[in-house]
């Protein structure tokens, strides 16, 4: 489920080459506070992937609301978990 969010997440990342140095900016817009910068715009996709992963760790960890992505909800539920 985390890898599903993670991806959905990072699909919807928005790129921008920028007037500075390093040139190339991405956020997430769902996230707040999700960005990164980088040379090229693979770096850039590594550096917010990164920044991502982090963000949703602590997010967790603090108990702070994680915004369901393209349907993807890791909201915990009062159901229980069925097996098999």
């Amino acid at each position: 489920m985390l890898t599903e969010w993670m991806q959905a997440a990072m699909r919807n990342a928005e790129y921008k080459l920028i007037d500075n140095d390093p040139p190339w900016f991405a956020a997430i817009p769902e996230c707040d506070g999700v960005w990164a910068v980088g040379a090229t715009v693979e770096e850039c996709r590594a550096e917010l992937h990164s920044t991502l992963e982090g963000w949703l760790l602590l997010g967790l960890q603090l108990g702070h609301p994680i915004p369901v992505v393209d349907g993807v909800d890791l909201a915990m539920h009062d159901e229980p978990l069925v097996y098999g």
